[in-house]
């Protein structure tokens, strides 16, 4: 896989349990941020890392302590 490019991935929302799609960009090889959910609007904290075949791991999680 190329690392040039945004894969879209299939996550499960920590507030609101909804699937949704978002694209990982795969030329970071590690990142955290926070994006708000497509259906409950909430954030999420995103952890992703690309291993060594350019595939995406995603680790999400609610931004409540």
């Amino acid at each position: 896989m190329s690392h040039n490019q945004l894969v879209e991935v299939d996550i499960q929302c920590p507030y609101c349990w909804q699937s949704i799609s978002v694209l990982v960009d795969c030329s970071v090889e590690s990142q955290q941020y926070i994006e708000d959910c497509q259906v409950c609007c909430r954030p999420i904290d995103f952890d992703v890392r690309v291993d060594d075949d350019g595939y995406p791991v995603v680790s999400v999680s609610s931004d409540e302590s």
